[in-house]
């Protein structure tokens, strides 16, 4: 196992009815700007229930942030923090909305020339404006770890940033909330935590076996209840499970000690910013081919993989490890996620040679758990899901 540190801030709150208890965690003298969506909160109760719970506080509101969360957009709410006086950022929603009010923790504190170069320039935010998060999609985990990720349209970029100034002090998880999200958006997400934890687990092993076995598990259990959270009849035991599940894929317990990959969701960013599909989704796209591409440096934790979730016994460990791709396409298919770039756009050719420039310019010549991707793999591998 390799070395590691690991600190964790965030207090989770964790069941049903516990969104009363935001008054307990925002300073009684706090200037909150309360940051959400597209407006399903006010269809399905939640934003009763905040705007309840907050009674007591000065609110102000900030809605219309998109899935993907748009860099100009969150400009405007940017506005508001410096002309309002803001002092405390609560984000209601998704991955999406607490990505955003991530930025705007950031930004409200950045003091250099335009906040995009927090991203573009890669800066960490070493202590931010503080936030809490009522999750209401569970998904990116976003709701326990300090990263995020945001779109400017303008110029058709998806970019990461972090930093550990960014952890919410607080998140407030009902599993209640599962029962109004679409299927669509329950298909994404079980995806999603499910790719979380392969890019951090399908890499090399160096006998961190709690680590794996963790990964593992988490793995399990979003195939285990995958069915009953996409059946039209809600199950709270198997919703909590699933909450939990999609935190604790990424909130950095289980990256600790051990090589992580993250070439798919790098590839997958692009494929988002290019033609506005589903982040889920494009994770999907790339994971198949990723995985062939690099079979020889994969084969060995693949194998693992397919004994262990998929219950995969026969044959060598080459066979094994193409019976476990197979099987991790044929998950996402079960979802109802397609695993074809060709599935979502005809406009395809040319998309694996604008990804390779996009990273050379970038300097990103060198990814993957061994850095030895380089953007002509990348160009093959982006072609191998056309």
């Amino acid at each position: 196992m390799n070395n590691f540190e690991f600190k964790n801030p965030t207090k989770i709150i964790f069941g049903k009815d516990t969104i009363k208890k935001i008054n307990e965690e925002i300073p009684a003298d706090a200037k909150v700007l309360l940051l959400y969506g597209g407006g399903s909160i006010k269809k399905n109760g939640i934003y009763n229930q905040v705007k309840e719970a907050l009674a007591n506080i000065d609110v102000i509101e900030f809605g219309g942030i998109p899935a993907n969360p748009e860099y100009a957009t969150l400009l405007e709410a940017l506005e508001v923090i410096k002309t309002k006086n803001i002092t405390y950022l609560l984000a209601v929603g998704g991955g999406s909305v607490i990505d955003g009010t991530k930025f705007l923790s950031a930004a409200a504190v950045y003091e250099g020339k335009t906040p995009w170069d927090i991203l573009q320039k890669n800066i960490r935010t070493e202590k931010g404006m503080l936030f809490g998060t009522v999750l209401t999609l569970p998904a990116t985990g976003s709701e326990m770890n300090s990263g995020a990720v945001i779109t400017r349209k303008e110029t058709k970029e998806k970019l990461a940033m972090g930093g550990p100034g960014l952890f919410p002090q607080f998140s407030i998880l009902d599993p209640e909330v599962v029962k109004s999200i679409p299927q669509r958006q329950l298909a994404n997400g079980l995806a999603d935590a499910f790719t979380h934890v392969l890019e951090q687990y399908m890499t090399y092993s160096v006998d961190a076996k709690l680590q794996d076995r963790f990964a593992e598990s988490i793995l399990q259990t979003l195939i285990e209840i995958a069915p009953t959270i996409l059946n039209d009849e809600f199950d709270y035991k198997a919703a909590s499970n699933f909450m939990w599940s999609c935190t604790m894929a990424l909130n950095g317990l289980i990256q600790k000690g051990v090589p992580t990959d993250w070439a798919i969701h790098a590839i997958g960013h692009e494929l988002t910013a290019l033609y506005g599909i589903d982040h889920a989704r494009t994770l999907a796209i790339i994971t198949e081919s990723h995985y062939k591409h690099n079979f020889e440096t994969k084969k060995d934790k693949l194998a693992q993989y397919g004994e262990r979730v998929w219950n995969i016994t026969e044959g060598n460990v080459d066979d094994k490890a193409q019976a476990a791709i197979k099987k991790t396409t044929a998950f996402f298919k079960s979802l109802g996620i397609d695993t074809k770039l060709s599935d979502y756009t005809s406009d395809y050719e040319g998309t694996a040679k604008e990804i390779a420039k996009r990273f050379t310019d970038r300097g990103w010549l060198a990814l993957g758990e061994h850095q030895s991707l380089s953007p002509e793999k990348v160009e093959k591998i982006v072609e191998m899901a056309y």
